[in-house]
């Protein structure tokens, strides 16, 4: 059977990219990821998927895996900083079979991940990577499009031509930029983000899987990495530090806002790393053969997981639309479907419920946040009320969309 292309170009071997590139793969498409760095990045950052993103991982085949590697986490909390009062919480069990389908988040630290989606890729379905490969700038013409890169062993950058460029490059991608310059919508926070990788008793103190500390200076999330112990501590730092700064105040910071009052001696520090938050969105994730997704496509702070889960859903919906091109199902004109509803989508959910994390999370006054957030009144009544939970927690859902409707002659369900 002719296909109406023949290969796809990735810039960037971060999640977004590996998870288009492993799922392309699959469908006999030729993909070639070039990555600017010459390994995986090995940073603390997400390791918490959300449900919406479950359907996705499935499809690639890797869901037992991080299940099996990682942990099913399921119970949330928001905790007052100081007294660690427990607020509300939100208990995620029964997503565990909906309608047969086991929708609970899942965890695993994102370098584990994107190794099993890596192997999987080059072994299972011989796809091809480049290292050290970074793509400079992008274009393309009526038949096919282009990536500039620069490489050690060229003074020049060299050119590498596909059918189809998709950026999944990060939020300093050069694809977006070779496409709309220096205009990337949106804001960058006033804060500055520790994220650390920490062994330290948080469960002696009722901490389980995902607890939000709420205080206006001293505000963090801990979230549960592994069953011997380790946890992920984000916290929000004064502005305008440097990283030497940050790391000298780290054992002031735990001391002051960690339960029990820790000094070093009664935690281990396995890496951690600053980054500044932004909420953004790039003016279209289209723009002819050249596409945007992940990080590159839109940026969010990382309270509520919406940033890495919204992610992979692009990827999912943009698998979606290649593969029905690719089998004669959808002509190109559903791509630009995928990048309205993938704005759609972050314009009317992930920004605004991001902001909504952060800016509860760091109240001025979480003594009585309670009688004031009706999203927290809603968690607190739904702790004895089984139906509105639920549906709180199928609520995560709506970022989804079925691109498969957009095929040709798809039945009408």
């Amino acid at each position: 059977m002719s296909h109406p292309f023949k290969k796809v170009i990735i810039a960037g071997a971060g999640p977004a990219g590996l998870l288009l590139g492993l799922l392309l793969a699959q469908e006999g498409i030729q993909v070639h990821i070039l990555e600017a760095s010459h390994e995986l990045n090995t940073q603390p950052r997400a390791a918490y998927y959300g449900p919406a993103a479950i359907p996705d991982l499935k499809k690639a085949g890797i869901i037992n895996k991080i299940r099996s590697r990682g942990l099913s986490p399921t119970f949330m909390s928001w905790r007052r900083g100081g007294t660690f009062e427990q607020i509300a919480s939100l208990d995620g069990e029964l997503l565990g079979d909906i309608e047969g389908q086991d929708l609970r988040k899942a965890c695993l630290v994102l370098n584990e991940l994107n190794q099993i989606m890596l192997e999987d890729f080059l072994y299972k379905y011989h796809g091809t990577i480049s290292w050290e490969h970074r793509v400079v700038d992008t274009g393309q013409d009526e038949n096919q499009a282009w990536v500039d890169v620069e490489v050690e062993e060229s003074e020049e950058p060299i050119r590498i031509y596909g059918d189809y460029v998709v950026g999944c490059d990060g939020g300093k991608s050069a694809v977006r930029k070779s496409l709309f310059g220096d205009e990337f919508p949106g804001f960058t926070w006033d804060r500055q983000i520790v994220a650390t990788n920490v062994y330290y008793d948080f469960a002696k103190y009722g901490f389980r899987d995902l607890t939000l500390v709420i205080h206006p200076r001293h505000f963090y999330l801990v979230a549960r990495l592994t069953l011997d112990g380790l946890y992920r501590v984000t916290y929000g730092e004064s502005p305008g530090l440097t990283w030497e700064e940050m790391k000298a105040r780290l054992p002031l910071k735990f001391e002051l806002m960690l339960p029990g009052n820790p000094t070093p001696k009664d935690y281990k520090i396995v890496n951690m790393s600053p980054y500044k938050i932004h909420q953004r969105c790039a003016p279209s994730f289209r723009k002819g053969r050249i596409l945007l997704a992940g990080d590159a496509a839109h940026l969010c702070n990382p309270w509520g997981g919406l940033g890495i889960t919204g992610g992979f859903v692009d990827v999912g919906g943009l698998y979606e639309c290649l593969a029905g091109i690719w089998h004669g199902k959808a002509d190109d004109s559903i791509l630009d479907i995928y990048s309205a509803k993938r704005i759609e989508m972050y314009k009317t959910v992930i920004d605004p419920a991001s902001q909504a994390n952060l800016r509860r999370t760091t109240d001025c006054n979480p003594g009585t946040i309670l009688t004031r957030d009706a999203f927290l009144q809603a968690c607190k009544r739904g702790e004895t009320d089984e139906r509105l939970r639920k549906e709180l927690l199928l609520a995560s859902l709506y970022i989804r969309y079925d691109f498969t409707q957009h095929y040709k002659n798809k039945p009408k369900e």
